[in-house]
């Protein structure tokens, strides 16, 4: 809209309402284009639009403001009834009711920190959603072969894992994605690596990890789009973020919460040693309940007065079956380990015999005889296209009406239309003449 002189002398001054409330929103825009205002949230609104629209009041006033749905997807916390805020933005009319706004721009919470409010207000929407209850989350796999590891490729997180993965269970295959946790792009890059390993099904479990920090440095893991690709993720996840008195909403919607990356690598998986005092164990039990069992059976045979004789003949065949299959079972398990391990020590040794610097330097000079085919094939391709364009671009120039200017005529607008006869510019009109070499501005007289 025109700016509207606004005449401040003593006669009066007509405008249409159009024309008053642009005057009114001229005034505004100039004298409160960039302010913060402090007040309370009441009476918030979100329809459709994704728009918000809510009142900012204090003891005495209230303003009616909008935040629209572009800049609200920015806010740290979106507006909610109750608290007390610093919002920034500017003053504007709105011309269909003719009423004052403030458009806001960025708000702040009074007294609370934003990110903190923000935690609370995705935990609770989360929270509603069913995905903190324990009967969604899945069991564990016992004994994993391939774990999958979502962190920063450096640091000691990473190492400290690896290390105890390896002294309580060596063997385990590990695949590790890496990701920047903290910072700019870090959302994307973890939500990035839980779809990695939930598209490929490769890993039967996948640890998200990162070191301990203030709330600021985990806040990727209390990201909404983090938090719904864990909820996502085909397999088992354990979230391992910061120390044990951390806790982000990774934490609430994971599989498992781990209270230190360390820790998250002795839960997923047990100890070689660990699994032989279970074989046992299950051995020992197993013995004990069949001989309880053999030993109920005795007294019901010693009841209906069976032969004693015969009766501790046919316990002692069974008990020396026990035993057999004691030694059986016994042996077999050892025999498996003997051969798990001739077979990690050979795949060890053909591992040690393979140089991959041979095959990248190999790869290496493919792509380099690649490259300067492609440049050529390049050069070439560029300079067919340029003979064929010069030919063009000399008869477009040719026909160009420029050419026509330079011959000494001109092209005279009228509001952005060609005049082409007296009527197309009446008496007093203020007209444009294109030359060959510029613009004239002149009036019909």
């Amino acid at each position: 809209m025109e700016q509207i002189d606004i005449n401040w002398g003593l006669a009066p001054a007509f405008y249409s309402v159009s024309e008053l409330t642009g005057a009114i929103r001229g005034l505004l825009t100039d004298h409160f284009s960039d302010i913060w205002v402090a007040g309370e949230i009441s009476g918030t609104r979100v329809p459709a639009s994704g728009h918000y629209y809510f009142t900012l009041k204090d003891e005495g006033a209230q303003l009616k403001s909008v935040c629209y749905k572009m800049t609200a997807r920015y806010l740290k916390f979106k507006p909610q009834d109750g608290i007390a805020v610093l919002a920034r933005g500017r003053i504007d009319m709105y011309d269909a009711r003719g009423e004052v706004q403030f458009v806001v721009e960025a708000i702040e919470p009074q007294g609370h920190g934003a990110l903190q409010l923000a935690f609370e207000q995705l935990k609770k929407k989360l929270a509603s959603e069913g995905l903190f209850e324990s009967a969604r989350k899945r069991p564990l796999p016992a004994l994993p072969a391939r774990i999958g590891i979502v962190t920063s490729p450096t640091g000691a997180v990473i190492r400290d894992i690896l290390q105890i993965l390896e002294r309580r269970f060596p063997g385990r295959h590990v695949r590790i994605y890496p990701a920047q946790v903290q910072g700019e792009g870090a959302m994307e890059q973890v939500v990035a690596g839980l779809e990695y390993f939930s598209r490929s099904k490769w890993a039967e479990v996948v640890i998200v990890a990162r070191g301990g920090g203030s709330l600021e440095d985990l806040w990727t893991f209390n990201e909404e789009r983090v938090a719904r690709a864990i909820v996502g993720c085909a397999v088992p996840v354990i979230s391992a973020i910061g120390h044990e008195t951390d806790f982000t909403i990774a934490d609430f919607v994971a599989d498992l919460r781990a209270p230190t990356p360390s820790a998250a690598a002795e839960l997923v998986i047990r100890t070689r040693q660990s699994l032989f005092e279970l074989l046992d164990s299950s051995t020992s039990k197993l013995t004990q309940t069949a001989r309880l069992a053999i030993a109920m059976r005795a007294r019901a045979l010693h009841r209906i007065s069976v032969d004693r004789a015969t009766l501790h003949r046919a316990i002692g065949r069974r008990m020396q079956r026990i035993d057999e299959l004691e030694y059986r079972v016994r042996e077999l398990v050892r025999a498996l380990l003997n051969r798990r391990k001739k077979a990690l020590e050979r795949n060890g040794s053909r591992l040690a015999q393979l140089d991959v610097r041979l095959k990248f330097a190999a790869a290496r000079r493919r792509i380099e005889a690649s490259d300067v085919k492609l440049q050529h094939a390049i050069r070439l391709r560029l300079g067919g296209a340029r003979g064929n364009l010069s030919p063009l671009a000399a008869h477009l120039a040719q026909l160009s009406p420029l050419k026509i200017l330079e011959r000494g005529y001109a092209i005279v607008e009228n509001n952005g239309k060609i005049v082409k006869a007296p009527i197309d510019a009446p008496v007093d009109s203020e007209v444009k003449i294109r030359i060959a070499q510029g613009h004239l501005r002149g009036r019909i007289l």
